[in-house]
């Protein structure tokens, strides 16, 4: 305490810690980058294993053989789907009687904030149909889901024949101990997201929907599937929910520990496993696979209809067959019997998972790593902040306090005049202004796309888009409209004070998303960071604004397209990102008011308004 107490002691950490601000931000920032490139390698990394006792101890013997009726059912499907055009809700009722389930139907309807582009749709109305197996051992106090998604454009025949055949097969089964629920949903994500409601008698996205008839118990697991063919080369696993959410770990473990007893090839992110971690192709693979589940993650999509169940605290994932040039094929039989051993160890489930990981990042299916070895990787990065803060506050501090004569005897310094002091007052405009702009950013698009469309020959989607990036640039105007608002005494020191709060006001968004979604919160920290450390209205001006547009929240959304592309091997054009981009947008707002994604709200009412601050800091005048 005598060093901060100590007026001469306190100036010389003061100067001290100004003279290597500099080093140690660099530092800092480079140690954050180190630090995530190094969790593709042991010891940071760590084997999977299995933490639920009543999963891991024994395996079960799979007994289905039904890949012919799957296949047959499957035609059945498809043929009846083509003739009435839509979801074949008759015969989908009377082939789940047919095998002894309790059938039910949910009618339900949703417009859209604006026509959907991507599946062509605006007013959507459909019907889900699922059947209950009934668990013979217990009452229904407890539930496992299958479901299968089907949407206008996809292809999922397969899928729902094998989860009839794996209905029949389960029918005949003595030993549940839960109730199993077969479900069949229209639309994808809207028809999930409306049964969900419904079961859990809830309305969080305005989907008008019927009341369901009839209920299992609390479900405790979900698994989603999706064909496109009736032979699998191998199964890819999807776990990024909504907003970021994961399964909890022994649900993928469990996945992979029955695919390894089968023989099924699984694939995560679409990439085959490292096999030999010890070299150095190994963890360079392993980063590959890490980037594109932070990529995925960061966007706060779900990744499958298993990313709405994660909401409810329901522990879900999806599985997707695919069917690519390698050599090794495998069959329906296979994968059934993978499911079927999945909901058997499931039926062994006193309690809902929870020993394993919830937060965590994968670089392979076979390898992980936990929550407190990544998020060093993000406090280096807001290290950074919290270091060019109290280097202005240090400023601002000797800046309105006088200096003891040399030698003198010490006491209370002397304040320098009123004009050097910095007033609260100062702050209110461009923070007042900052914030308007966000807030316009978010509720404009939507809300004014009618106007739009009836000035402009534009469609109601791209009208959205359009508006976005209007108030988006007419945000780079906003110094010439706050300087002339603002009333200082001091105006010197207004532009270290107003960096000061946003660096404190961005340190803090960071590290709340950090916590939450760490994906999203490293992503933003990589990009923002030094361009926020590094803006001032001195100094190369022209060279801190072009790099503060490159490190803005939209540049870095579009920069994580490419390189999510990049990393699929799939590159884009310059013409074909920017479509892509736009793309994005709309689906980034469609998706808030459709599902409560928050990557949308989040970048609009947050930081946006955080990132015209340090523009404004930079052309202070």
């Amino acid at each position: 305490m005598g060093l901060l107490s100590d007026p001469v002691r306190r100036r010389a950490l003061a100067r001290l810690v100004l003279r290597l601000n500099a080093p140690l931000c660099v530092l800092s920032y480079v140690a954050g980058i180190a630090w995530f490139l190094a969790l593709v390698f042991p010891p940071l990394t760590q084997r999977t294993y299995m933490s639920e006792n009543a999963m891991g101890s024994t395996m079960v013997e799979e007994q289905f053989a039904g890949g012919d009726r799957a296949r047959a059912f499957a035609r059945d499907f498809a043929a009846h789907r083509k003739k009435s055009g839509a979801l074949p809700v008759a015969w989908l009722e009377r082939t789940m009687r047919s095998v002894g389930l309790e059938v039910y139907t949910q009618s339900f309807s949703r417009k859209l904030p604006f026509p959907d582009e991507t599946h062509e749709r605006y007013m959507v109305s459909g019907t889900n149909v699922y059947g209950i197996l009934r668990a013979p051992r217990a009452a229904s106090t407890e539930s496992l889901v299958l479901t299968v998604p089907c949407g206008s454009d996809s292809t999922n025949s397969q899928a729902v024949g094998l989860l009839l055949a794996l209905a029949a097969h389960f029918r005949g089964q003595i030993y549940w101990a839960k109730d199993i629920v077969f479900l069949v949903t229209e639309h994808d994500l809207l028809g999930t997201e409306a049964w969900l409601e419904a079961y859990h008698d809830v309305n969080v996205t305005g989907m008008q929907s019927s009341p369901l008839q009839g209920r299992a118990g609390a479900i405790q697991a979900a698994v989603a599937l999706e064909l496109s063919s009736d032979v699998v080369t191998s199964l890819d696993v999807a776990v990024e929910g909504l907003n970021g959410q994961l399964p909890n770990l022994d649900l993928l473990n469990l996945f992979q520990t029955f695919c390894q007893k089968g023989g099924l090839l699984c694939t995560l992110q679409g990439k085959l496993q490292p096999q030999d971690w010890t070299s150095l192709d190994g963890p360079l693979q392993g980063l590959q696979t890490l980037l594109l589940m932070v990529l995925r993650q960061a966007s706060g999509r779900p990744h499958g209809s298993h990313g709405l169940f994660l909401r409810y605290r329901v522990e879900a994932l999806t599985l997707r067959g695919i069917n690519s040039f390698r050599q090794y094929k495998y069959d329906l039989v296979a994968v059934g019997k993978a499911l079927e051993g999945m909901f058997r160890k499931l039926n062994h489930l006193l309690e809902r998972l929870h020993q394993s990981f919830f937060l965590y990042l994968l670089p392979g299916l076979s390898r992980f790593v936990s929550i407190g070895l990544y998020m060093p990787a993000v406090g280096f990065l807001l290290l950074v902040l919290g270091l060019k803060a109290l280097e202005l506050w240090m400023q601002l501090h000797e800046a309105g306090m006088g200096l003891e004569e040399p030698g003198g005897a010490p006491g209370p310094s002397v304040p320098l005049p009123p004009s050097q002091g910095v007033g609260l007052a100062s702050l209110v405009a461009p923070l007042l202004i900052s914030q308007a702009m966000g807030l316009a950013l978010y509720v404009l698009p939507v809300l004014g796309q009618h106007v739009a469309t009836q000035h402009f020959p534009v469609a109601e989607a791209e009208a959205v888009v359009l508006t976005l990036l209007a108030i988006y640039a007419a945000g780079l105007a906003l110094p010439h409209n706050t300087h002339r608002v603002i009333s200082t005494q001091a105006p010197d020191r207004g532009w270290m004070a107003l960096k000061l709060v946003a660096l404190i006001y961005l340190a803090l968004q960071l590290g709340c998303i950090a916590l939450t979604n760490f994906s999203l919160g490293f992503l933003l920290a990589t990009t923002m960071v030094p361009t926020a450390a590094l803006a001032k209205p001195h100094g190369p001006r022209t060279l801190y604004a072009a790099l503060l547009v490159l490190t803005s929240p939209a540049a870095t959304l579009l920069g994580s397209l490419f390189l999510w592309r990049e990393l699929q091997e799939a590159p884009l054009s310059l013409a074909e990102g920017w479509q892509l981009f736009l793309a994005a947008l709309a689906q980034g707002v469609l998706e808030h008011h459709t599902y409560g994604a928050l990557l949308f709200p989040l970048l609009s009412l947050g930081l946006y308004p955080c990132w015209l601050l340090f523009w404004n800091v930079l052309f202070w005048k």
